[in-house]
């Protein structure tokens, strides 16, 4: 599968959740695990598309490393979704929407971007943003921030 294709299956996994994030773990082109938000339905704030989707994983490998693995998520992760990232030595990050696609939008935004939590840790991860953008941002019409 191309990025694209992967980066189409995590916004069908947030659609599937009813909100506009969803997140997929890949291996090269092999889609390896998909989950979308589930913060609402779980009563649990930490329920987010990049820690559910890291978990599903970690259980069914058996491991804590995912490293060689690349995140595709719909939006750029939030501080806590990057350090999970960082923690689970996840090698790639690949993003839709960015922080400042909605920095007006959401009022419970934390004013901290992922590459900043990644420079200021000891782990190196590689970092893309942009792509499906738009389709990614039409997401946050479809299902507005509670």
């Amino acid at each position: 599968m191309t990025p694209e294709e992967i980066m189409q299956v995590a916004i069908e996994a947030a659609e599937k959740s009813e909100t506009p994030y969803g997140a997929v773990i890949a291996q090269g082109s092999q889609i390896i695990e998909v989950a979308g938000n589930s913060v609402f339905p779980d009563n649990d704030p930490t329920a987010h598309a990049e820690v559910n989707v890291i978990r599903k994983l970690a259980m069914r490998s058996g491991t804590k490393s995912l490293e060689g693995y690349t995140l595709y998520t719909t939006y750029e992760p939030c501080p806590m979704c990057a350090a999970a990232c960082l923690w689970a030595n996840l090698s790639e990050i690949v993003y839709g929407a960015c922080v400042d696609d909605f920095v007006d939008y959401n009022p419970n935004l934390i004013d901290l971007r992922c590459q900043d939590v990644i420079e200021k840790s000891p782990f190196s991860v590689q970092l893309k943003g942009g792509l499906l953008l738009e389709q990614c941002k039409n997401l946050h019409k479809l299902y507005p921030i509670e």
